[in-house]
């Protein structure tokens, strides 16, 4: 047999390559935003998308996984469903999850945590659903590896996800490690910052897409004006953060190189004065700036000091984004009406021609602006029920 031939043979012999799966994968939400997220995993191209309470459902190859973790701006987690079965003894949940190949998904060396959230359920403790699903992982590795993962609940290299509702448990892998609001930018913390995700949902549902000017008249830290940088700008939210997909045995270094590389080619840089943040607290100016320049904006993004009643954005057009105090964990209700007040007359007075957003957990607050708010969108900061109120500035 010639040399051709055997080459020949040889290829054909060979295996191909297994197609990457599909795996079903959810992402969670912040109550509100589900329509938001949804829309930003359209726009990578993820298919079947579901809107349900609380996230988005969604299937997912490994490059639709490490696109989603990298890109999502308003996710809190993307978790990768492994079962789910019914769930209403404790025996039942070992089983359950003792029949997944953990062995597959995780190595004796490795670490693991394991989180767990119950609701309407037979198994009422989540501190005992946590171990029960633990002891059965380090069981099916043991039996398979001859040796145990140990437990690591603050650093761990695999965190997987246990949710019990109405007797029916869902075993997820955490595919985020830290939550998707921890960016990587925010050096320091002001006093109840707002949430990085929160932010970016409240820009998204301004419509901003870097047309025109966005000011933040109370930008605190620089929450808001960093969020729209990194819209504006392109730049993934992701891109100064490590996953917990990266700790997995089957992750692909080169694929997500890849990824990296396209991202950071897509970038682009801000004209000056598109993004602005005011404040009167001189502090907080300064950690909003180090933020801002951590994110890659230093030089592009401008913050300066000065009371709101001296707020006044340069140019005819434009969005203006406001969160004030709620009154439930800063400031007092008498000041903060007096507050409300003088926002409605900011906007009436100076931004004519912009248009006008303030997130309130307080509508009675809301109510001393002295404006009719022309749309109404319901959001959640943590537990607190909040209303974005959109003021057309004529």
């Amino acid at each position: 047999m010639n040399a051709e031939k055997t080459h020949i043979l040889r290829r054909a012999a060979r295996p191909e390559p297994k197609p990457d799966p599909v795996r079903p994968c959810f992402a969670a939400v912040p109550r509100g935003a589900e329509e938001i997220t949804a829309a930003e995993l359209a726009r990578l191209g993820v298919q079947d998308v579901t809107v349900a309470k609380g996230g988005v459902a969604f299937a997912a190859d490994r490059a639709d996984l490490y696109r989603a973790n990298l890109w999502l701006r308003t996710a809190s987690r993307v978790l990768v469903k492994l079962a789910q079965f019914p769930c209403s003894s404790p025996d039942e949940l070992y089983q359950g999850v003792h029949n997944i190949a953990w062995h597959d998904l995780i190595t004796p060396t490795m670490t693991l945590a394991v989180d767990c959230s119950l609701r309407d359920s037979a198994l009422t403790h989540s501190g005992f659903v946590a171990l029960k699903t633990k002891d059965a992982i380090v069981d099916r590795v043991r039996e398979a590896c001859g040796s145990r993962p140990n437990v690591d609940t603050a650093g761990p290299d695999v965190r997987v996800n246990v949710h019990l509702l109405k007797n029916v448990c869902t075993i997820s892998l955490d595919s985020s490690g830290d939550p998707l609001d921890r960016r990587g930018y925010r050096l320091e913390r002001t006093e109840a910052p707002l949430r990085e995700t929160l932010a970016a949902a409240v820009i998204a549902l301004t419509g901003w897409d870097g047309a025109t000017p966005l000011a933040d008249p109370m930008c605190g830290s620089g929450t808001i004006p960093i969020e729209a940088a990194l819209l504006a700008s392109r730049t993934p939210p992701g891109l100064q953060r490590s996953f917990g997909f990266q700790r997995w045995p089957d992750f692909d270094d080169g694929l997500w190189n890849k990824l990296l590389k396209e991202a950071e080619k897509g970038i682009q840089r801000l004209p000056v004065g598109l993004v602005t943040g005011y404040d009167q607290d001189s502090k907080a100016l300064v950690l909003a700036a180090r933020n801002a320049a951590k994110a890659g904006f230093e030089g592009q993004v401008h913050f300066f000091h000065a009371a709101l009643e001296e707020f006044k954005p340069e140019g005819d057009a434009g969005v203006v984004i406001l969160n004030p105090p709620y009154g439930m964990r800063l400031g007092d209700e008498d000041d903060l009406r007096e507050l409300y007040c003088r926002i409605g007359d900011i906007m009436k007075q100076r931004c004519r021609g912009w248009t006008g957003y303030v997130l309130t957990g307080n509508l009675e607050l809301a109510k001393y602006i002295g404006l009719k708010a022309s749309r109404r969108f319901v959001l959640f900061n943590g537990a607190i029920e909040c209303r974005l109120l959109k003021y057309e500035l004529y």
